[in-house]
């Protein structure tokens, strides 16, 4: 195993908090090296100093995409959370289709990963919607900080065992077979989304429209105080007047300084 010093490990965390909001104390050590070994080794490059040399010297951003997407954490599963869509499609969808009266309905899958919670959104949009679906526009942004992801993501194939969470019928109805292994997601339901690449500490969001829902799970754990709540509050800027955001049950917002309404275990809403 390569060998990281305290002053190398302390550069290199300061560089992607700086530049991902991702907090990595000292414990987090042995993680980073384990991460980034093998592509150090790969690339022949003897040391962690010289490797933050040439994170820092690239300007193409090629090495920064590189380093995150080493360093992020990207598990996900269809159906992830399933109480949240209970009330999705009990609650939020219900009250949404009421409101939105000029049927152009926004939602944000912020940190969507390899692609599977956009795409659930998808399917329970056109199974909720059912035959009046053609009557919405039902855009999904779908956003994550690493380009490998989100190349997996926007492929949209998965293993067949990936799908045993989603119900029989819409393997069937959602979902192409290629192979005994592998299925692809249908095309009716990857142009509902558009996948971008998007770092969520931007100082200011450059989207034009406000969304109605807002899915950012298991994501604010990798943030420190500071930065969560400063997301928190672009995330309630960024949604229309009794818009709802869906964050992951083990994250929580702190109710006392946030505009946020409470409603149940990791949702709140705009008010």
């Amino acid at each position: 195993m390569l060998a990281i010093t305290d002053k190398e490990f302390t550069q290199l965390a300061g560089y992607i908090k700086q530049n991902f909001g991702i907090n990595l104390p000292a414990e987090k050590k042995t993680l980073v090296v384990g991460r980034l070994q093998n592509f150090l080794i790969q690339k022949d490059i003897q040391t962690f100093s010289e490797y933050y040399d040439q994170v820092i010297m690239d300007k193409t951003g090629k090495a920064a995409s590189a380093l995150i997407s080493l360093i992020s954490t990207n598990h996900t599963f269809f159906l992830r959370e399933p109480a949240h869509f209970d009330y999705f499609k009990g609650s939020v969808l219900p009250y949404l289709a009421q409101v939105v009266k000029d049927k152009d309905l926004r939602i944000w899958s912020a940190g969507c990963s390899s692609g599977e919670e956009p795409y659930t959104i998808a399917m329970f949009l056109d199974d909720y919607f059912g035959v009046n679906k053609s009557l919405w526009d039902t855009k999904i942004l779908a956003t994550d900080i690493s380009p490998k992801v989100l190349e997996l993501a926007h492929n949209g194939i998965y293993s067949n065992d990936a799908l045993v969470s989603l119900p029989k019928q819409w393997k069937l109805k959602y979902f192409e077979k290629i192979d005994d292994e592998t299925s692809r997601v249908a095309s009716r339901i990857k142009a509902e989304i558009i996948f971008r690449k998007f770092n969520l500490i931007t100082p200011v969001f450059p989207f034009k429209k406000k969304f109605h829902v807002i899915f950012c799970r298991n994501v604010m754990i990798y943030f420190d105080t500071a930065t969560k709540n400063s997301l928190v509050n672009a995330f309630y800027d960024s949604l229309a007047p009794g818009g709802y955001l869906f964050i992951g049950h083990s994250e929580s917002i702190n109710r006392e300084i946030s505009r946020f309404k409470y409603i149940k275990p990791a949702v709140y809403r705009k008010e």
